[in-house]
């Protein structure tokens, strides 16, 4: 049986038309929160991440099925009148409809924003696309690769600028890019509260990528020079990067003189306080290359544990780097929640990752799988007033699909 949903955003319904990555994860972060979010898949084919494989969980993709767990979700062919017809009743009952289709696809569908407002007075439509939908990339195709590039994330990542260009690994501005659009529909919905009106959201990979370089936009418009790639080190803090020890590599956080006093004391090397060099940290700044050499060394000669367990006695910040499967085993890890069990029609026991934001008093929480295609068809048509018959009517035209 499905839990109940126990989140702040309980009562706010949503549809979501949008698909893949970034959308998604703008539905499953309204969704952990307690909203009801009702995933429109294109009828007969689905969501694209459905194909995201391998790998695959009983003949599930296993990407499909991390980004899209709490909702409900039902099969239409958009292009079929009545179709159509089932979409605008369920966002004529609707909070929030998220989509991210290129700029014109709504409203050649006949479900463009002012259509749908004529119908729902207070609805929050929220856009999300690769470049926004304005300015004179609005028409571009937008993914994460093209919008790390674009957005001088690329510039910033990986070992020193002389090497190919690296992006990071995960796909930051798709996943930012949800993260944005779900802050902009509770601003909207609260406004919606106080004034009954609804509004259009409108963010993109583009600007999330963007947001990520506070750091480097600020270095770059004070001196005129943009930052390049520096492996691990810091744009503004030395040293505050990783050191290879004697077994593996950790991170090392000296982000403040206080720290830097502290950490020379765990590396046994308080004679470095008066090097000029390294002296303040303009001095490291100044100096990197130099800091790196000298502190490279003594970080050789004990084991990672072994300099953590000095660093935690210290107080100098540091940690382990570890791969995903030590991250999700890891013991701050299963405190916080970050992973869970959740039961999935086909594939049984699955785990996903777990609610990011903790409320005291309504707490997020993980009720149910990522739908098969259609799963909850009959479900969410009888809830707009179709009767079986109708919507046995509806599946032999195509204009639906049941799981």
């Amino acid at each position: 049986m499905t839990a109940a949903a126990t989140g702040p955003l309980q009562g706010m319904r949503v549809v979501e038309l949008a698909h893949h990555l970034a959308g998604p994860t703008c539905g499953i972060m309204l969704a952990d929160m307690g909203a009801d979010v009702i995933k429109v898949e294109r009828a007969p084919g689905g969501d694209d991440s459905r194909r995201s494989i391998p790998p695959e969980q009983a003949g599930e993709s296993s990407a499909f099925m991390m980004i899209n767990r709490n909702k409900r979700g039902i099969a239409v062919d958009l292009k079929n009148p009545a179709g159509r017809d089932i979409v605008l009743k369920l966002i004529d009952r609707a909070d929030v409809v998220t989509e991210n289709f290129s700029r014109g696809v709504m409203e050649r569908l006949g479900l463009g924003y002012d259509l749908l407002k004529s119908r729902n007075r207070g609805l929050v439509y929220c856009s999300i696309s690769g470049f926004g939908r304005t300015g004179p990339y609005a028409d571009r195709r937008g993914f994460d690769l093209v919008a790390q590039g674009m957005t001088g994330l690329m510039s910033i990542t990986g070992e020193s600028p002389e090497r190919p260009p690296v992006k990071v690994g995960a796909p930051v501005t798709d996943i930012t890019a949800g993260f944005l659009a779900a802050m902009g529909i509770i601003a909207a919905y609260a406004h919606r509260l106080k004034t009954g009106e609804g509004q259009v959201v409108d963010t993109s990979l583009f600007e999330a990528g963007i947001i990520h370089t506070f750091w480097q936009s600020a270095i770059t418009f004070a001196t005129g020079e943009p930052p390049r790639a520096m492996g691990s080190a810091h744009p503004l803090n030395a040293p505050y990067q990783a050191f290879q020890t004697a077994d593996s590599w950790i991170n090392v956080g000296g982000a403040n003189q206080q720290t830097w006093l502290k950490l020379l004391g765990v590396l046994g090397t308080p004679e470095l306080d008066a090097d000029p060099r390294f002296a303040s940290n303009k001095a490291r700044m100044q100096n990197l290359t130099a800091l790196q050499e000298t502190l490279a060394p003594h970080f050789r000669k004990r084991t990672s544990t072994d300099w953590l367990e000095h660093f935690d006695r210290a107080g100098v910040a540091g940690g382990p780097i570890l791969d995903l499967a030590q991250v999700h085993a890891d013991p701050q890890t299963k405190a916080r929640g970050m992973v869970t069990e959740v039961e999935h029609a086909k594939a049984g026991r699955v785990k996903t990752l777990g609610p990011p934001i903790k409320f005291s008093a309504t707490p997020a929480n993980v009720r149910r799988a990522a739908p098969l295609i259609g799963q909850h068809t009959g479900e969410v048509l009888r809830e707009i007033g179709y009767d079986d018959a109708a919507i046995d009517r509806l599946k032999a035209e195509g204009a639906v699909m049941g799981a």
